[in-house]
């Protein structure tokens, strides 16, 4: 259903991702809006390995009420307040992703609509249905 391409005339993908994923035609296709480190009760940990891990868990949920799993994202994209939240935001998506391995950007901006939130996630996820 899906084809890897990290073309030898690109350099290696930096972690556990993939430059490129083709999907076979007829595939059903979710794309999520980005998801904050926010509980059901409205609670905001503050540190962003609890944040992630409320995005990764939010997707989750979501991918499980679209009949997909994780094994169907095909991207992911990340978006952190810093440069030194990059490596925990990392191990919380590497936790959650299988292979084939998604194709992901990872971006460090200056902030979401509350100062609490560290991280935002969003994917697109396709499965052959």
């Amino acid at each position: 259903m899906k084809k890897i391409f990290n073309p030898p005339s690109v350099r290696r993908p930096f972690g556990n991702y993939n430059h490129g994923l083709l999907v076979s035609p007829g595939a059903s296709l979710l794309v999520t809006s980005g998801q904050l480190g926010i509980g059901l009760d409205d609670r905001i940990p503050p540190d962003v390995t609890s944040q992630a891990d409320l995005c990764f868990r939010a997707i989750n949920a979501i991918l499980d009420e679209a009949g997909m799993s994780f094994a169907d994202v095909i991207r992911i994209a990340g978006f952190v307040t810093t440069r030194e939240d990059i490596p925990a935001y990392m191990a919380v998506r590497d936790r959650y992703t299988l292979d084939p391995k998604p194709a992901s950007t990872l971006l460090i901006v200056s902030g979401f609509t509350r100062a609490e939130f560290l991280v935002e996630v969003e994917i697109t996820a396709a499965k052959v249905m």
